[in-house]
């Protein structure tokens, strides 16, 4: 679609509408051009149907009851269901017990419900199977096997398609030759659909979407011409295949719903294959049908400000402390990149109320394994709790698919009438390895940074810079400059960094008290060229070199200050040492020297820097399939990157 342009969108915006307002319903004393529509005032209403809910794990129940509960905060008129209630496939006392189940959860709905029959609702299996095998047990705990009523004009019809084969009497949903309509199932279709010929609208529930063949062949034919001919039936629901599908023909609307608790591969969820219900407003002219997720609805009344505060502290603090019980500080690998240790873990609960958690091992590398796998538990207010995991790694040494594991935390807030999930956190694990950096491979890489989660800190003991003269310089190719942009920054009025906001190199170091700074006049253009930036103090000066050309200088003389932050590569870091103010692009090349080590107008500054006495830091960035960036300095402070500041192949 072409966009309006700016006069025509005025006037489409304040063209008058088509309805006209009534001084009876509209009131304001306030002047304007745009007539505000008023509502239809016909009877609407909505209903909300709810799909298999078998065939899954026993769990299956949660998922209903969470369904429950969000259709009790919509408040629909009604909830339907399409079938496969229960388990089934059992004998009387079995089937008995999985209905009380079911229906202690259903009965919690504020509104009438309705069933529909099922293959597991009626289907026995083992010895002494009645004629009808659970039929009479469904009706006389359900209801009839089909039935209809009306609603505010409008009518809903429950069909039977688990009918015996007329002949055999067997039940088998995968024969077409057991899918026929019996003749009195029949006979009271066509009495209904007479008795409603004047109703608004006409619904159809049944358990199998027949309309679809295959398996089913063409026994839905029958059903669905005296559908059409009746005129007034809009829309027919189904469950059974555990996904959502969608047809429409003659004028009538078919759905297949998924599940609501019952067996879910969740393959596409958003195309269909999820827990879900849905939600129907029903008006004179059509309906309009939504498919909500179970658990996604979420109750304004719940969120007092004690909630919205306490979910909002656990969402920045709920953070566990993870020790090794061994005197050693951290986890050393072995030589073989193995390990067998044991980390305590403290959790506490600083909220107002109670919450329920999990921490499970999170990692690409499968040869790391926890004892016990995952710990759940509830904290109540103000408690805390102590775990130990086994920590252990197969000895199959440095790969490619090494990767350092981490602690996966995830929590819920148990509100009064809410439960509110806390987004899920990761937490490093103590691991440590004696580590020596690889040779370089033959294609060029660098680091991708997007966003400030791109960013990798170095830590403050790893990068120590003594007072007086140094370098610090890198290669970067950007793909957007922001406002303000920091590359390689340890500033927090203090330090020193580079920053290339709006394009513009830009080097500051903080002596005598104060930042001497420098900003290139020239602006770079983000995309396609790599620029080389150095920044030089030598104790008398700071100097900007911008691509090989001396970009700025200016006298700068005295004690630097210094902090104990992380130096940040692709970000500025702030005073806590986060990362902030993020660069967009591939950083390589990172090093930070003693000494000046450029002087004059022009330089040469090499593609791969190259490490020697004086290098302080060297990072490559080489290595992409490693949870480390190597630091090619005399030092080897190799640090681990952040799962999302990926190493990728340069083709420059």
């Amino acid at each position: 679609m072409r966009r309006l342009e700016t006069a025509a969108l005025a006037a489409l915006l304040l063209a008058p509408t088509a309805a006209t307002q009534s001084p009876d319903r509209f009131l304001t004393d306030r002047k304007s051009p745009v007539e505000l529509a008023l509502t239809d005032e016909a009877d609407s209403f909505t209903f909300a149907v709810f799909g298999d809910r078998t065939g899954g794990p026993p769990e299956g129940v949660l998922v209903l009851a969470d369904a429950v509960r969000d259709t009790n905060i919509l408040g629909p008129d009604l909830v339907m269901t399409v079938g496969d209630m229960v388990q089934g496939y059992n004998d009387t006392p079995a089937w008995l017990a999985q209905t009380m189940e079911f229906r202690g959860i259903m009965d919690g709905l504020r509104m009438p419900w309705y069933p529909v029959a099922g293959n597991h609702d009626v289907y026995w299996r083992g010895p002494n199977r009645p004629p009808l095998e659970h039929e009479g047990n469904y009706e006389t705990h359900f209801g009839p096997l089909w039935y209809a009523f009306e609603h505010k004009d409008c009518w809903f019809v429950a069909l039977f398609s688990d009918e015996s084969n007329p002949k055999t009497g067997e039940k088998d949903f995968t024969k077409p030759q057991n899918h026929p309509m019996s003749p009195a199932q029949f006979g009271w279709l066509d009495g209904v659909l007479r008795r409603t010929k004047d109703a608004r609208h006409v619904f159809v529930f049944l358990h199998h979407p027949r309309w679809i063949g295959g398996q089913y062949g063409d026994t839905w034919e029958p059903i669905h011409e005296r559908l059409a001919a009746a005129g007034n039936v809009t829309a027919v629901f189904a469950g059974h295949i555990h996904r959502m599908t969608y047809t429409e023909r003659d004028g009538i609307e078919y759905f297949a719903l998924a599940t609501t608790g019952g067996h879910q591969s969740g393959l596409v969820p958003e195309a269909g294959y999820l827990h879900h219900y849905d939600l129907v407003t029903v008006r004179d002219s059509g309906i309009h049908v939504a498919t909500l997720p179970v658990g996604e609805v979420i109750d304004p009344r719940a969120l007092s400000e004690d909630v919205v505060r306490d979910a909002s502290m656990l969402a920045r603090s709920f953070t566990p402390a993870i020790t090794t019980a061994a005197d050693d500080d951290r986890v050393r690998l072995d030589a073989s990149f193995g390990c067998d240790a044991e980390l305590q873990v403290t959790l506490k609960n600083p909220a107002a109320f109670p919450v329920e958690f999990e921490l499970l091992l999170a990692g690409r590398d499968p040869r790391w394994s926890t004892s016990p796998d995952h710990v759940h538990g509830r904290l109540e207010p103000g408690a805390d709790k102590v775990f130990t995991l086994r920590l252990r790694r197969a000895p199959e040494g440095f790969d490619g698919a090494f990767d350092l594991p981490a602690l996966e935390v995830r929590a819920d807030l148990l509100a009064p009438g809410a439960r509110v999930a806390i987004p899920e956190t990761t937490h490093e694990l103590p691991v440590d390895a004696t580590l020596v950096a690889p040779e370089p491979p033959v294609t060029e890489h660098a680091l991708l940074v997007q966003g400030t989660s791109g960013a990798v800190p170095v830590p403050a003991t790893s990068i120590e810079v003594p007072d007086g003269p140094f370098t610090v310089e890198a290669w970067f190719q950007a793909a957007s400059y922001g406002d303000r942009v920091g590359l390689v920054t340890k500033t927090e009025a203090s330090e020193y960094g580079i920053f290339v906001s709006k394009g513009q190199p830009h080097f500051s170091v903080h002596v005598d008290g104060a930042y001497a700074a420098l900003t290139s006049a020239a602006t770079l253009e983000a995309g396609g060229a790599w620029h080389h930036v150095a920044g030089v103090f030598d104790g008398a000066e700071i100097r900007l070199y911008v691509d090989g050309e001396l970009a700025g200088r200016r006298a700068a003389s005295g004690k630097r200050t210094t902090n104990r932050l992380p130096l940040m590569l692709g970000a500025d870091v702030d005073g806590q040492g986060r990362a902030t103010s993020p660069f967009d692009g591939l950083l390589d090349e990172v090093r930070i020297s003693t000494g000046a080590r450029y002087a004059g107008d022009r330089i040469v500054p090499e593609r791969r820097l190259a490490a020697d006495a004086g290098t302080l830091l060297l990072f490559h960035c080489d290595v992409p399939r490693s949870p480390w960036l190597f630091d090619a300095s005399p030092r080897g402070a190799h640090v681990r990157r952040p799962s999302a500041a990926r190493v990728v192949a340069d083709e420059r």
